[in-house]
């Protein structure tokens, strides 16, 4: 597991940036529990707003597809338009797709869902902006007060204040975890940012025409600063100065109390290497997680739904079956949340725990995987033991797993199983050569690696390379080996 480089109890931040990607891991009481990754060329779509045009409208799926620039035309389902769209005065559960939109019609629509596997984006007309402390509700006139905040004088106090501030602002509030504590002040001033923002959308909706990005989401480094910050988060570490300058720009504007909490780290050793995220990322890849006790976790993803098998392993216990049975399970409930949010596995899944014959034991389980699962930013709902024994949850997807970003279906074996992209192979060869330059002081490099590794190189990442050369200032040779598969590669120094 990834270990803390220094000593402390709060939770930290880690940012690495290279030319054309950016990873964030969360680590939490010194344990990795959530990777975040953007690419240049495949940011996330989640948050933009688009000018779309209704391509086609499907009736017996009461949804329709609408352009809005993307390879793949985006989904809009008929509960996700806003009844102000209809021409009718009907009631709003009797209105089907056809009284709510047609072919050729323009929609200023939100993407909800980034596109994943053969899917398009989802989309909605429920458009919604995010700040520091509050959501914007476009479309509604009602506050709401997250479910994290506790205590019922702050979630009073907290709504009493929109309220009084909404008569000058209008639209409709969500009151963010972090809100908790926060003045009158900070909260007007959200608010008058998300209108001054929401009226510069309108502005472009109305002078826009045709299919066209209306606005975009901020990039990874910024919205980490936006949502993942709390008082929890003791340190956030960047290993790039011009990031860490941005952020700190950032910052200054929106979240000053978190200035002193960043940190460029200029070290040497790659950041991620140095608390071990890389080799937890590995694992992350891997269908078997060891447990601590001899057990194990099964991890299986497909495109219907992901399933996690516990088995006992090489745990015997030392009183009895049943509770080496209880024990194993318990702490497969601690892994298995913890997975989910650092495979970031969404839609239906199924958990196979060991059969428990104690109903007392089954809810015990069942409670430390819902505790377990607290933490989760993601919505899940957790049922109960069926008669099979299985346990049935949802979590919320909205992006692409870790292994749908960092993988594709292997062409050597029809596509059950996966194999590293040559996209993703390039970036490590990248962060290899950044470790070496650090190291040693070669003339040059030679690169071998396999073909297509080998032709993106200079294609696809020519300009990426060309960069990298003139950064350490050594020049960069490629040689192709044909007997190399996908993943293998040598750097030598010459």
């Amino acid at each position: 597991m990834a270990t803390r480089a220094e000593g402390g109890t709060g939770d930290e931040i880690l940012i690495n940036v290279t030319p054309r990607e950016t990873r964030v891991a969360v680590v939490e009481n010194g344990v990795l529990q959530e990777i975040l990754i953007e690419r240049a060329g495949r940011r996330g779509l989640v948050g933009n707003i688009y000018k779309g045009r209704v391509a086609r409208v499907l009736p017996g799926m009461e949804a329709a597809f609408v352009d809005i620039g993307l390879e793949r035309a985006a989904f809009l389902h008929v509960s996700d338009i806003r009844p102000e769209s209809a021409a009718t005065g009907d009631d709003r559960a009797a209105l089907a797709i056809t009284d709510l939109t047609r072919e050729g019609q323009e929609l200023a629509v939100q993407v909800i869902k980034d596109p994943i596997g053969t899917k398009g984006a989802r989309l909605t007309t429920h458009i919604t902006l995010p700040s520091r402390f509050l959501v914007f509700l476009a479309d509604s006139d009602v506050t709401g007060v997250s479910v994290k905040i506790d205590g019922e004088r702050e979630r009073q106090r907290l709504k009493e204040m929109v309220n009084a501030f909404r008569a000058e602002f209008g639209g409709g509030y969500i009151v963010r975890t972090a809100a908790e504590g926060a003045e009158a002040g900070a909260l007007r001033a959200d608010m008058q940012f998300l209108q001054r923002l929401w009226d510069s959308i309108r502005e472009r909706i109305r002078e826009t025409s045709g299919v066209g990005a209306l606005y975009e989401d901020l990039p990874l480094v910024l919205r980490v600063l936006r949502d993942f910050i709390g008082d929890s988060v003791e340190k956030v570490r960047i290993d790039s100065r011009e990031t860490c300058q941005r952020m700190l720009a950032f910052a200054d504007r929106f979240v000053p109390e978190m200035g002193p909490r960043l940190e460029h780290y200029p070290g040497e050793r790659p950041i991620f290497e140095l608390y071990g995220i890389e080799d937890e990322i590995q694992r992350a890849l891997s269908k078997k997680v060891p447990l601590k006790s001899g057990g194990y976790l099964i991890v299986d993803q497909t495109e219907a739904m992901t399933t996690i098998d516990v088995n006992t392993g090489a745990y015997v216990g030392h009183r009895n079956l049943e509770e080496t049975i209880f024990k194993t399970n318990l702490e497969a409930a601690a892994a298995i949340a913890r997975q989910l949010r650092l495979r970031n596995l969404g839609g239906i899944i199924i958990l196979d725990f060991i059969d428990m014959a104690s109903e007392d034991h089954r809810q015990a389980v069942l409670k430390a995987l819902e505790k377990h699962l607290e933490k989760d930013r993601a919505k899940s709902h957790v049922s109960q033991v069926s008669p099979l024994g299985l346990v049935e949850m949802t979590r919320k997807r909205t992006r692409e797993s870790l292994e749908q970003v960092l993988c594709e279906p292997c062409p050597l074996c029809d596509g059950r199983g996966s194999i590293k992209t040559a996209e993703t192979v390039c970036y490590e060869i990248f962060r290899e050569l950044l470790r070496e330059t650090r190291q040693y002081s070669p003339r040059q490099f030679m690169v071998l690696a396999a073909p297509d590794v080998v032709d993106a190189m200079l294609d696809q990442e020519s300009t990426s390379v060309a960069q990298l050369e003139a950064f350490i200032g050594i020049p960069i040779k490629f040689q192709a080996e044909a007997l190399y598969p996908r993943e293998q590669y040598d750097v030598v120094l010459m």
